[in-house]
């Protein structure tokens, strides 16, 4: 119960939750980090779990971060509750919240921007070509203030782990980066903070997504062409409701790259962007 969590202790600024960290360090303890945008489900508080498994201490972010939303998308209406977030994360095991302004994060004058290429080019790059350069800004940031020994991160975002993967191994970041599988209801659709923006009929055709992708998946996994697997698939999504498909395609697991000879033939992975109404939802699965 929400009400019965323990308090989780809350820190905003860099030197406070330094200073807690070198308290811990300082008992040899070794730190897991979840970087989080807050709005906090269930998908959410596993990667949580599995980060008490993978080090003594945890500490969960809380932090929309504006530089990975475009002018015209849902920075302003992007759900914020963090009494009851820490309450959840106190019962998921979390040991710390860091819960900065935005002028912690971004203080006056900052100029300070990343490039970023290779998994982040196509699919969510290119209909939100402003986002990953901000992802891989903040988590770097992040990973900066709170220097962990493991960062946990879910496969919803397959795409966006591919890209903070790339960026731990270009730029030498000292840090282990562990993978999630995806957390879904039990109907198979992944959970996400934007699923709070569906009315029950959208959420009928929402929960359909996941079975389109499975029947892409089996039909790439036996060899079938690429270009008719995504082509049925983008057909079958709008059959089902979707109003508008912003991608569905089958790439390379790790680069994200298509597939040169135009059939699988390695570790592959099919992803979505789909529209209900104003609700923007993505999924993948291994193929």
């Amino acid at each position: 119960m929400i009400g019965s969590a323990p308090l989780l202790p809350v820190v905003r600024t860099v030197a406070d939750l330094r200073q807690a960290l070198a308290a811990w360090r300082a008992q040899g303890l070794g730190v897991a980090f979840v970087p989080t945008m807050g709005a906090l489900h269930e998908g959410h508080l596993d990667l949580v779990r599995e980060a008490g498994r993978q080090a003594d201490r945890t500490v969960a972010s809380v932090f929309v971060n504006p530089t990975q939303f475009a002018a015209h998308e849902d920075l302003s209406r992007y759900p914020r509750q963090e009494a009851t977030d820490a309450a959840l994360l106190a019962g998921a095991g979390c040991d710390l919240l860091y819960a900065p302004a935005v002028e912690e994060m971004y203080p006056p004058g900052a100029t300070t921007t990343i490039a970023v290429g290779g998994p982040a080019d196509g699919l969510e790059g290119e209909f939100r070509p402003q986002m990953f350069g901000g992802v891989a800004l903040v988590v770097a940031k992040l990973f900066n203030q709170v220097a962990p020994d493991v960062a946990v991160f879910g496969e919803k975002d397959w795409q966006q782990l591919a890209v903070i993967r790339r960026m731990v191994r270009d730029l030498n970041l000292p840090v282990r980066l562990v993978g999630v599988p995806t957390t879904r209801d039990g109907h198979g659709l992944a959970l996400s903070s934007r699923n709070a923006y569906l009315g029950e009929a959208e959420l009928e055709t929402a929960r359909r997504l996941n079975g389109i992708l499975a029947e892409a998946a089996d039909r790439a996994r036996a060899g079938r062409p690429l270009a008719g697997v995504e082509k049925d698939a983008h057909a079958a999504l709008l059959k089902a409701g979707f109003d508008r498909i912003d991608y569905v395609a089958v790439r390379e697991a790790e680069s994200l790259k298509p597939f040169a000879a135009g059939v699988v033939d390695g570790p592959a992975r099919v992803l979505a962007a789909a529209w209900i109404g104003t609700t923007r939802l993505i999924d993948n699965l291994a193929v």
